[in-house]
């Protein structure tokens, strides 16, 4: 079992010696992997739907603030050795493919090779318009074509490729990324098509517990749906085995103990024995990478965060 951080680009992550402290101090509590969110602008005003709360309103609609996830990932492994570097996840649409092939590899090499891509469709209608997107119903099958399009740029000589959305032929693109054949390319998302798209090309599946149409803040729901993407690599000719298993774990909480609509205790919330023995029931379950999702706007709230962590659950789990 591996552990990770989840972390925006806002916050206390918006100072760049907030942003080299919680990343440096998760390298030394062994945490492997710090993710940022993705962001590019954010609209005035926001009609579509936000898929992380019942009420599909989003939370952090104030001020506009956000760090590009990219560029400060690039910024993070320059102060850091040996954490891997996690888009989490990137929105496909916000830029265009052979920039964002170029961008990633960039981090891959200049890392050391310590970048895992993950990707995600995008839900904000008015950023991915504002950002010049060819599409935004047509995103599922942007998706494939980009994803089909970064292998072809990483590992081919003379790369090309002909799609709907994605089109490109007759340049170079050196250098390749460390990483071989290419990072690893984890797929979000939580509904059938994005469990089909990590069956059919990923290199991991990586939902978040919380969204209220396809929820995986239980084992049964998480191996439900764990069983369904295995069943989808199948089907693809893949094996299953191969994929890496992950999830983000927003509403992690020590100390305070939430409810589900049964009454129930939520993973992940509660004491430290509680959380523990939810990990390693997880683990059990099939769950490979726990990326504990937390954000605040204060540098020691989110360093006491993690270090609790490590000492109560990472320090303990066999």
């Amino acid at each position: 079992m591996q552990f990770g951080l989840h972390a925006g680009t806002r916050g206390a992550a918006m100072d760049p010696d907030g942003l080299l402290t919680i990343a440096r101090r998760a390298e030394a509590l062994g945490f492997t992997h710090l993710g940022l969110s993705d962001h590019v602008v954010i609209a005035r005003e926001v009609n579509s739907p936000y898929p992380y709360t019942k009420t599909g309103k989003w939370f952090a609609q104030d001020s506009g603030e956000c760090l590009d996830q990219l560029t400060a990932l690039a910024f993070v492994a320059a102060g850091t050795t040996t954490l891997r570097l996690l888009t989490s996840v990137m929105v496909l649409p916000h830029r265009p493919v052979v920039l964002t092939a170029k961008m990633l590899t960039t981090i891959d090499h200049l890392s050391r090779g310590r970048l895992t891509v993950g990707v995600g469709v995008g839900w904000m209608e008015e950023e991915i318009i504002a950002l010049g997107a060819p599409t935004f119903k047509g995103r599922g099958k942007l998706a494939d074509e980009y994803i089909e399009g970064f292998r072809e740029l990483w590992t081919q000589d003379d790369p090309e490729y002909a799609g709907e959305y994605v089109n490109f032929n007759g340049i170079l693109f050196e250098p390749k990324p460390t990483q071989k054949p290419y990072p690893p390319i984890w797929i979000g998302g939580e509904t059938k098509p994005a469990r089909r798209r990590a069956g059919k090309m990923g290199d991991g599946w990586y939902p978040v517990n919380n969204n209220p149409a396809a929820p995986y803040d239980t084992l049964d729901r998480y191996a439900a749906g764990l069983a369904d993407m295995r069943a989808q690599a199948d089907v693809a000719g893949r094996d299953p085995s191969a994929i890496e298993t992950g999830l983000i774990t927003v509403g992690y909480r020590m100390g305070e103990a939430d409810q589900l609509d049964d009454g129930s205790r939520k993973p992940f919330t509660g004491s430290a024995d509680d959380i523990l023995n939810d990990v390693g029931t997880f683990r059990d379950g099939g769950l490979n990478h726990m990326i504990v999702g937390f954000e605040s706007d204060d540098l020691q709230r989110s360093l006491d965060t993690i270090e609790k962590f490590a000492e109560a659950v990472m320090g303990k789990i066999g």
